[in-house]
C-alpha cells in the first residue's frame, strides 16, 4: 500500500513544488523535495497504534508534516513559520490537521492528521493516502521557503 502511495506521490505532485523523492517501506512512506538524503523536515504517512492517538487499542494511519531535528528549538521554529500562513493553508487542508508535538516523540512537531482505522483492503487507500500527502506538500511547502 505504501509503496503504490510513494509511486502516486511521484505522479501527482506538481513540478513547482520541487524534485521529488520518496521512501516506502512496510509501515509507512516519506516524502520529501530536492534533496537526495532524507531532512529532517518532511511529509509522511504512516501506521501508529491507536494509543497515541486516543489511548485505545486498535490502529491509525498518520498523515502529514514532519519537522525532527534533535534540537526542540529548531522544531518549533519550523513549526512557526509553517502557522505563520496557516489561514491559508487551512482553507485547503480543513480542520483535520493538528499543530502539536510528534506522537511518543515530545521534541518533535507536525502538523498531521490520523485516519482513525481505515479500511487497508480499500483498493483506493493508496489513492488516498497520496492525495492528502501532495495537498500537504501543496500547501505546506510554500510556507516553508
Amino acid at each position: 500500500m505504501f509503496e503504490e502511495a510513494a509511486e502516486l506521490v511521484r505522479a501527482m505532485a506538481p513540478a513547482e513544488i520541487g524534485e521529488v523523492h520518496v521512501r516506502a517501506h512496510r509501515r509507512g512512506v516519506k516524502v520529501w523535495f530536492d534533496r537526495a538524503e532524507i531532512p529532517k523536515e518532511h511529509y509522511e504517512a504512516q501506521m501508529l497504534s491507536r494509543r497515541y492517538i486516543d489511548g485505545t487499542d486498535g490502529m491509525a494511519v498518520e498523515i502529514g508534516f514532519h519537522t525532527e531535528h534533535k534540537d526542540l528549538a529548531k522544531n518549533v521554529a519550523v513549526i512557526d513559520k509553517v502557522t505563520s500562513s496557516e489561514k491559508s493553508w487551512r482553507k485547503e487542508l480543513g480542520k483535520e490537521p493538528e499543530i502539536a508535538p510528534f506522537f511518543g516523540a515530545d521534541n518533535w512537531r507536525r502538523v498531521s492528521e490520523a485516519w482513525i482505522e481505515p479500511d487497508l483492503d480499500d483498493p483506493e487507500i493508496a489513492f488516498e493516502i497520496a492525495s492528502r500527502l501532495v495537498d500537504y506538500a501543496t500547501m505546506i511547502e510554500p510556507a516553508r521557503k
